[in-house]
């Protein structure tokens, strides 16, 4: 590589020591990346965006303290200039919607190819978008693409009005209901963590900061009742 050429400067945040010492070293291997700091939860990635200001934030979806969506949308908030690719084991449309939502550029899947890793990080850089091959891309251009609608019918604004997806619907309504995060989980047949990651999501698109709140809101708005029960 020329000495000349300016290097991608990279901030890697996973919870797995083992895991981060493999990508970064998957990373530095090629001549035009550089791993500038690494962390183990959303918060410091957060911080060491805020001192070092890097190119890319590339984070894992689950952390502890703060998992990578949110890291995600606090990041774009901080600093625009920085471009953040999530790292996850889903392949779930909503995990990527939600990703899309809190600001990532790209969404890659942990089982991709070391080709694909270094494609991703590269298009990432150039301002470009970049979902992991296994994700439906037609469904991610449908929802970037997508723009607000003038009503025209007599109930369209009561068939989406957060923009809520079907399973935050779902976890919307069970809350409502009194169900508790564990309970919820095994409902649904998925982890404590992903029923929380929903609902973090679910309360960023209400605007509002707790379960109390979050009940409050549904029953003053008989629109939003009305949606989760339709």
């Amino acid at each position: 590589m020329n000495e000349s050429m300016e290097r991608i400067k990279a901030i890697l945040a996973d919870d797995h020591g083992v895991v981060r010492s493999g990508i970064k070293s998957l990373l530095e291997s090629e001549g035009d990346i550089q791993v500038v700091a690494e962390a183990d939860n959303g918060q410091e990635a957060l911080q060491q965006v805020e001192n070092l200001h890097p190119d890319i934030a590339i984070l894992d979806i689950r952390m502890p303290v703060m998992n990578g969506l949110e890291a995600s949308q606090k990041i774009t908030q901080a600093d625009e200039n920085v471009k953040v690719l999530i790292l996850s084991m889903h392949d779930d449309e909503e995990y990527i919607l939600q990703s899309v939502e809190c600001g990532a550029a790209g969404y890659l899947l942990k089982g991709s190819s070391k080709e694909e890793f270094l494609k991703a990080v590269r298009t990432v850089y150039t301002g470009e978008r970049y979902f992991s091959a296994d994700v439906s891309r037609v469904f991610v251009n449908n929802y970037l693409n997508r723009k607000p609608t003038a009503v025209t019918k007599p109930n369209a604004d009561i068939q989406n009005t957060y923009e809520l997806t079907k399973r935050e619907k779902q976890i919307l309504r069970l809350l409502f209901e009194g169900v508790g995060n564990k309970e919820i989980a095994e409902q649904l047949n998925k982890s404590i963590r992903t029923v929380e990651t929903h609902r973090f999501n679910i309360m960023k698109k209400l605007g509002v900061n707790n379960v109390v709140e979050l009940i409050k809101k549904i029953e003053e708005e008989q629109v939003l009742k009305d949606e989760l029960y339709a």
